[in-house]
C-alpha cells in the first residue's frame, strides 16, 4: 500500500486513497483538491502537503513553507524529476496523459518512495478525470450535432405542403408554419442538459403534426401521457429521435397506412415512455447494431439517446427495443421519476 500499516488500518488507508482520487480528479486547483491535500498529509504523516500548478502557484495545507525556497524547488521539479530541498521537502512532478500537470509537494520526514506512490495515485485520478471530461465534451458535441440534424428532406416536404395550402387553406398553412417554427426553435435553440417531459412531448406533437401534413392519411398518430409524469426531468432531445426513426424507418417504407403510438406513464417510482410503430420492423441483430452506433444511416440518434440515458441514470437504464421483421418496432425508455442532480 502507500505506507506500511497494520492489518487493522488497511481498510482505512484504502478508503482514504479512494477519497483522494475522488477529490483530485477535477484538478489540483479546486476546493476539493485542498481537502485531498489534508488527506495526503494525514496519510503520510507529513508536516505539510501542497500542489503547484504549471505557473508555480501553490496551494498548501499544514505548516507553511518559505515561498522563495518552494519556488526554486517547484521550478526544478517542473523541469526535471523529483526535487528535494531543506527543510525536508519533496517535490514530485505529476504526469497526466503524458503531459506535465503540476507538482506534488510534501514537507516533513517522509520517505521519498511513499511520496512517489501518492503522486502516482494523484496522477491516475487526474488522468481519469481528464478522460471523463473528454467523454462528457464528446457527448455534448454529439448532442449539439443531433439537435442541428433536421432532415433536409423533411424540411423540404413540410415547407412544400405549407406553400401548397397558402391560397387554398390559409388558416391551415398559418397553423402549420407556426408548428414548423416551434419545432425548429426547440430543436436548434440552446438548451440546458435536461428538460421536462412536458416540453419533449410538446416538441414531438408539433413534429407529428408536420409529418401528418406531409404524409396525409398514410400516417396515423396517437399520443397519450399521464399528467403525473409531465414534470419528470429527462435529458434534452430524447423522444424526438425515437419518433423520427419510427416514421422514417417504420411507417414510410411500408405500403398503406402506418400508425405511431407514443405513451408516457408512471410505474411506481419510474416513468416509462414508449414509441411504437406498426411498420416494417427489423431483425433484432440490426437493432443491436444500431444501439452500438454501427447501424443503418440515419439512426445515429438512437445510439446517442441510449448512451446518454445510461450515462445519466446508470448502465441498467437505456433503450429497450422490441422488434422483428414485418412486426413493427417498439422502443421503451424507463427513467426514475426523481433523480438527484437531474433538473431542467
Amino acid at each position: 500500500m502507500l505506507v506500511r500499516t497494520a492489518h487493522g488500518e488497511l481498510s482505512s488507508t484504502l478508503a482514504t486513497s479512494r477519497r483522494i482520487r475522488r477529490d483530485v480528479k477535477d484538478g489540483i486547483d479546486t476546493v476539493r483538491a485542498r481537502r485531498a491535500l489534508r488527506r495526503i498529509r494525514k496519510l503520510l504523516g507529513a508536516d505539510a502537503a501542497g500542489f503547484a500548478d504549471l505557473s508555480g502557484a501553490t496551494m498548501w495545507t499544514g505548516r507553511a513553507q518559505p515561498d522563495e525556497k518552494v519556488a526554486t524547488i517547484v521550478r526544478d521539479a517542473l523541469h526535471h524529476e523529483t526535487a528535494q530541498g531543506k527543510p525536508p521537502l519533496v517535490a514530485v512532478p505529476l504526469q497526466v496523459r503524458n503531459e506535465l500537470g503540476g507538482v506534488l509537494l510534501v514537507a516533513g520526514q517522509v520517505p521519498g518512495a511513499a511520496v512517489r506512490e501518492v503522486a502516482a495515485l494523484v496522477e491516475h485520478a487526474l488522468e481519469y478525470g481528464s478522460l471523463e471530461s473528454s467523454a462528457d465534451q464528446a457527448a455534448q458535441a454529439e448532442l449539439r450535432a443531433l439537435s442541428a440534424e433536421i432532415s433536409p428532406h423533411f424540411v423540404y416536404n413540410a415547407l412544400t405542403v405549407i406553400a401548397s395550402l397558402v391560397k387554398s387553406e390559409p388558416d391551415r398553412a398559418r397553423e402549420l408554419m407556426l408548428d414548423f417554427a416551434d419545432y425548429t426553435r426547440y430543436s436548434l435553440a440552446k438548451h440546458n442538459e435536461y428538460t421536462m417531459l412536458s416540453e419533449e412531448f410538446h416538441a414531438i406533437e408539433t413534429y407529428l403534426a408536420l409529418q401528418k401534413a406531409v404524409l396525409g392519411e398514410r400516417l396515423q398518430v396517437q399520443v397519450r401521457v399521464a399528467p403525473e409524469v409531465l414534470a419528470v426531468a429527462i435529458p434534452y432531445l430524447v423522444l424526438e429521435p425515437l419518433v423520427e426513426n419510427a416514421i422514417r424507418h417504420g411507417v414510410e417504407p411500408r405500403s398503406g397506412t402506418g400508425t405511431v403510438h407514443v405513451r408516457g406513464e408512471a410505474e411506481g417510482t419510474d416513468c416509462v415512455i414508449s414509441v411504437e410503430d406498426d411498420g416494417v420492423g427489423m431483425a433484432p441483430e440490426t437493432a443491436r447494431e444500431i444501439l452500438a452506433g454501427r447501424g443503418r444511416s440515419g439512426s445515429v440518434g438512437l445510439a446517442n439517446v441510449d448512451r446518454r440515458l445510461r450515462t445519466v441514470y446508470g448502465p441498467w437504464f437505456g433503450l429497450v427495443v422490441e422488434t422483428a421483421v414485418g412486426a413493427g418496432t417498439k422502443v421503451i425508455v424507463r427513467v426514475p421519476r426523481f433523480q438527484p442532480g437531474v433538473m431542467p
